[in-house]
């Protein structure tokens, strides 16, 4: 009698354990990163838990758009006064693709890059600007993806290393 019982009381856990796994794969298939559908405007690689092309992930703009967005209000050494500007956070990208690492090398269309500490993503609410005062960044304006830092809220930022590492025309991360 008590064998059935210990038996029927393993077995119970068993099932429990096998349930817990079965939701965690399903969770898991829930959150992997579809591929695109329009153009890829982003390309992130490196150490990447989610990818959706080969082992990297790859962004269209719907994609970035679906992210956590953010509005940075400030002045830049490239614009003139004031300026609005609006994209995913640094870190909902690195969250989408599944991205862990200590720093990330952004590239330019041009291959213009800079290492950008992912604690400055973290710490500062760095976006990839989409957009300037409400219009899309286009190649001529920057866009399509501008690294913005929140100057004006943080003036320890209003530095020539931070400067360069506002990469405009972004189009690929790779994350170190």
């Amino acid at each position: 009698m008590r064998r059935s019982l210990v038996y029927k009381c393993r077995v119970s856990k068993c099932k429990v354990l096998i349930a817990g796994v079965v939701i965690a794969l399903l969770s898991a298939q829930a959150i992997a990163l579809e591929a695109p559908e329009g153009p890829v405007l982003l390309v992130v690689s490196g150490k990447v838990g989610q990818p959706n092309v080969g082992d990297e992930a790859h962004f269209d703009k719907e994609m970035l758009e679906t992210l956590a967005q953010h509005e940075t209000t400030t002045r830049t050494p490239w614009y003139d006064g004031v300026t609005r500007f609006s994209g995913p956070l640094g870190r909902a990208i690195l969250e989408a693709a599944g991205a862990e690492g200590e720093s990330m090398r952004v590239i330019a269309l041009n291959e213009y890059a800079a290492t950008i500490p992912v604690s400055d993503v973290d710490h500062y609410d760095v976006i990839l600007a989409m957009q300037a005062n409400g219009k899309a960044l286009r190649v001529r304006d920057q866009g399509p993806l501008f690294v913005i830092y929140p100057f004006d809220t943080h003036p320890e930022l209003l530095n020539e290393e931070i400067f360069s590492r506002s990469v405009w025309q972004v189009a690929r991360i790779v994350v170190e």
